[in-house]
């Protein structure tokens, strides 16, 4: 790190130490859980609790807890204000990946600037300039993980149905070039689906906004960078599709628990493979807003044929503004041909001795 920017980021580091910690990451737990449990959430004619809006659920915070963080599982105070700081700098990367990992301060400064991989020939579009939003990204609590249970921050590891799995797939492509055929392709190279996508949802790298439509009857979840449809949730008791039918998103259906809404999601097919899921998966949501600029999102995953425990994850949902700009995506569906055709000239070539 050069000694100006070695500087600038001590002087970071002191005023995000000195200065009045900002409400995302300045309370304690109990604070927190007091303020959630006394707030009375704005209502929908109905009575059910409001949550309409933009929100966002960007965050520089890990899935899984870092190794050398151990068992720690929030920040302190004073570390997650400096980290704060840190991340939100002006000239940061927001696709600078997962930060925290590094544990060296100056070395997660150096990996945080887009500029620094340019040095080795990374081009790439300017992300500072282009996916900096108004309010950075950052942490949006002191948590270490995404990941609260188990309690060491980890996603647990996957059995042997799953491990299965992997090896018949592998065998079934032995001796199968990764582009032989369109089927061999990624899902989210061809705008079919990303992990992200859920459910249950993840951060997406950018273009992180989710708006809530919501009835008596549905609540809607339109996430800005998607590739299905926006997720309709029917809250009035309607029963689960046939079990007949599996889709890449699964089949969702909601219901209120006191002020929480609550969504259970099965019926994925067995194509996604999220996180190396099977068909089973069964995912159960909980949104519950806890303040005017947040609802508290929590989800639990569970698949028998997987993992041999459910796992479950907290990730905050941020009040933001819109306005939610069209995210299409058709380039790998319209281009696979074009990507096969050039591996099969490639191929020509080689055989024919080109180089």
């Amino acid at each position: 790190m050069s000694n100006r920017r070695l500087a600038a980021f001590a002087a970071v580091l002191a005023a995000g130490m000195l200065a009045q910690p900002s409400p995302v990451v300045g309370q304690t737990q109990a604070q927190d859980a007091d303020a959630a449990a006394a707030y009375e959430p704005p209502r929908m004619p109905d009575g059910r609790p409001d949550l309409q809006g933009f929100w966002t659920t960007q965050t520089f915070t890990p899935l899984e807890r870092p190794e050398y963080l151990g068992d720690k599982a929030f920040f302190t105070e004073e570390e997650a204000a400096a980290l704060q700081a840190q991340l939100t700098a002006e000239g940061v990367d927001p696709l600078a990946g997962a930060p925290i990992n590094i544990e060296d301060p100056e070395a997660r400064d150096e990996a945080l600037y887009q500029v620094n991989r340019d040095r080795t020939g990374y081009v790439h579009y300017d992300n500072e300039l282009w996916l900096r939003t108004p309010v950075p990204k950052g942490i949006s609590t002191r948590r270490t993980s995404l990941v609260v249970d188990p309690p060491n921050g980890q996603i647990p590891p996957t059995n042997g149905q799953a491990r299965q799995r992997a090896a018949d797939r592998r065998a079934a492509r032995e001796g199968r070039g990764t582009f032989d055929g369109h089927e061999l392709r990624p899902l989210a190279e061809r705008c079919l689906v990303w992990p992200h996508n859920g459910p249950p949802m993840l951060p997406p790298p950018y273009n992180d906004i989710h708006q809530i439509f919501q009835t008596r009857d549905h609540v809607v979840i339109f996430t800005e960078l998607n590739t299905n449809p926006p997720r309709i949730i029917p809250v009035n008791g309607l029963p689960p599709m046939s079990d007949k039918i599996r889709q890449h998103p699964g089949d969702s259906r909601g219901r209120w628990e006191g002020d929480t809404l609550v969504v259970e999601t099965t019926h994925y097919n067995d194509k996604v493979r999220w996180r190396g899921s099977s068909d089973q998966l069964h995912a159960v949501e909980r949104f519950t807003r806890i303040s005017d600029t947040e609802i508290r999102y929590e989800w639990t995953a569970s698949d028998p044929a997987t993992w041999d425990v459910p796992w479950s994850v907290e990730l905050p949902m941020l009040a933001t503004e819109g306005p939610m700009y069209e995210y299409a995506c058709h380039e790998g569906n319209h281009d696979v041909r074009n990507i096969l055709e050039i591996y099969r000239n490639i191929e020509a070539q080689e055989a024919a001795g080109v180089r």
